[in-house]
């Protein structure tokens, strides 16, 4: 069951400033699914996910689907196209078997990728801390994080 907790009124008195929509572990979804705010999945997902916030994958989570988010965070399985207009960060524990488009890429040591990579600078609305984008050409270094143990 998708359960959505908002907490902000606009003028209408319509709460929604803060969207988040959560798929537990024993939850699945068979579709496509598209949300204005934020989105957790720990259960199963076939389909599409389409959020104009965050997308989080947790370890828990079986995913099927092409995701497509501000911030993408891959601790699960996840077979599909991703646009992250942000960032995309893969966990160590994370595996991600299809083509990316994204602004920024973290890979943690320990996480899979099997597909393509695109990298373009994100758009002005997109870029909040107003980081600078790499140029076109320009080579982007991704950080190994430590190995802990």
């Amino acid at each position: 069951m998708a359960r959505g907790d908002r907490s902000r009124q606009d003028d209408n008195g319509y709460e929604g400033g803060n969207n988040q929509v959560r798929l537990g572990p024993r939850d699945s979804l068979i579709g496509k699914l598209t949300i204005a705010g934020d989105l957790h999945v720990q259960g199963t997902v076939e389909g599409e996910l389409a959020a104009s916030g965050d997308i989080q994958v947790d370890s828990s989570a079986s995913v099927k689907a092409t995701l497509e988010g501000r911030n993408v965070t891959v601790q699960g399985q996840v077979q599909g196209n991703v646009v992250a207009r942000r960032r995309l960060t893969l966990a160590g524990s994370g595996a991600l078997n299809g083509d990316v488009r994204v602004s920024r890429l973290s890979v943690e040591d320990g996480a899979m990728l099997n597909g393509n990579i695109s990298m373009q600078p994100a758009g002005p609305e997109e870029n909040e801390n107003h980081e600078e984008a790499p140029a076109e050409g320009e080579t982007v270094a991704v950080a190994e994080s430590e190995q802990q143990g």
